[in-house]
């Protein structure tokens, strides 16, 4: 049997993986997102079960988290990058340091 659309969903995974994985190579960076990506996605379900600050601090501070390791990496944080496209800003999708050679520094 055939599953062509799974196939296309673990091409696509594999992509995402990989594009994510290009966007956190600095140690610091990696490791302070596996901290702060679960303590934001709890932050949703604690809105609802938790008083409301409880939810709301812990998105805030996952995100937080998440934007002092892009700082570390020096590449913009990925939610940012398609605001910053649709202003005509210079996005930074991938740290100077770990472009390869020959490939611009500045995402249009």
């Amino acid at each position: 049997m055939s599953f062509p659309i799974a196939r296309k969903l673990l091409r696509f995974a594999g992509r995402a993986r990989g594009n994510w994985l290009d966007r956190h190579q600095t140690p610091a960076n990696f490791w302070i997102h596996m901290l702060g990506i679960p303590l934001a996605l709890a932050g949703v379900p604690l809105l609802f079960v938790a008083d409301w600050y409880w939810g709301a601090g812990a998105i805030v501070l996952g995100y937080l988290l998440q934007w002092i390791g892009h700082c570390i990496e020096g590449n913009d944080v990925g939610e940012f990058i398609p605001i910053k496209k649709l202003l005509g800003l210079p996005v930074v999708a991938i740290a100077p340091q770990h472009k390869p050679r020959g490939t611009s520094e500045l995402v249009p």
